[in-house]
C-alpha cells in the first residue's frame, strides 16, 4: 500500500512514487528503480534555458499531501500523469523564462513549519497557498532557495549559500554551510547540492552522484551521520544538479 507525502521533501517511510528530471542519466534511474522508487519524469519546458529546463524544482511545488503548484507552462502531458497519480494541480499565476528572477517562482524551500524562499520573485498563488497551510515565511535573497538548499530532515539543511545559513542559524535551524561547486549542471560552470539530491526514505538521501567525490564530503557525512540520516549515492559519477528529487508517495508502514 502507499500513501502521499504528508509534509514536501519529507517522506516518513520508504518512497515510492517520486518526480525527476526527464534526463536522467540510465544508471541514476536504475538506481532508483532498484529502490522499487518508481519515477515520472519531467517534460521540457522550451522557454527555459536548457541546463534548467527539466528541473522539477523550477517548474512545481509540492506543498504538501496532494496539492501540487505548478508554472503556467508546464507540459500537460506532465501534469496528466501527477493527476493520474491522485493529486490535485493548482496553477500558479506566474509563466516561467530563461530571464532571472522569472526562472524562480516556484523554487522554493519547504520545511514542516516554515517556507524558505526570496518572497518577492516567489509566484503570489503558491505563497497564498503555503500561507493557508500555516507555513511560515522565511525571507532570504536568494532566488535559487531549493536548488541551493538540501533539506537532511526538519529543521536540518545544508547548503553553498552564505546567507541562507546565516538566516537559518539565526532562525535556529541546524544548517551546514559548505564549499560551492564540485556538481555538474549540463551547460553551467557548476550546479547546486539542493538540485543534486532528494530525501528516498525517512532515514536516507539520495544523491545524483557519488557523494564521496565532493570536496567536502567528510563533513557532509558527517553531519548526516549526526542526524541519522545515510546518504545514498545514486551513481559512480561525479554528482549532478538535475533538480531536486521530489518525493511524492511513500509506501505505508515500511
Amino acid at each position: 500500500m502507499e500513501k502521499i507525502v504528508r509534509v514536501p521533501n519529507l517522506p516518513e517511510n520508504k518512497v515510492s512514487l517520486a518526480v525527476v528530471d526527464g534526463r536522467i542519466p540510465r544508471d541514476i534511474e536504475k538506481a532508483l528503480l532498484y529502490k522499487k522508487i518508481k519515477i515520472i519524469k519531467t517534460k521540457k519546458i522550451g522557454a527555459l534555458y536548457n541546463s534548467i529546463s527539466y528541473h522539477p524544482d523550477i517548474m512545481m511545488c509540492h506543498i504538501g499531501g496532494s496539492d501540487i503548484v505548478v508554472a503556467r507552462n508546464i507540459s500537460e502531458d506532465f501534469v496528466y500523469k501527477l493527476e493520474d497519480n491522485g493529486f490535485n494541480i493548482i496553477q500558479g499565476k506566474s509563466e516561467l523564462t530563461n530571464k532571472y528572477p522569472l526562472d524562480v517562482q516556484y523554487n522554493v524551500c519547504i520545511d514542516e513549519d516554515c517556507v524558505i524562499c526570496n518572497e518577492k520573485f516567489t509566484d503570489t498563488t503558491l505563497i497564498d497557498k503555503l500561507v493557508q497551510k500555516g507555513k511560515r515565511i522565511i525571507n532570504v535573497k536568494q532566488g535559487y532557495t531549493k536548488c541551493s538548499t538540501l533539506i537532511v530532515s526538519s529543521g536540518v539543511f545544508v547548503t553553498s549559500d552564505p546567507g541562507i545559513h546565516t538566516i537559518l542559524i539565526k532562525e535556529k535551524k541546524e544548517s551546514l554551510l559548505i564549499s560551492p561547486g564540485f556538481i555538474d549542471l549540463f551547460d553551467m560552470n557548476y550546479g547546486f547540492i539542493g538540485g543534486a539530491s532528494g530525501k528516498i526514505s525517512s532515514l536516507e538521501l539520495g544523491f545524483y552522484g557519488n557523494i564521496s567525490l565532493h570536496k567536502d564530503a567528510n563533513e557532509i557525512n558527517e553531519f548526516l551521520k549526526k542526524h541519522r540520516v545515510k546518504p545514498m549515492s545514486l551513481s559512480k559519477n561525479k554528482l549532478i544538479d538535475l533538480g531536486t528529487l521530489i518525493p511524492l508517495k511513500e509506501y505505508n508502514g515500511i
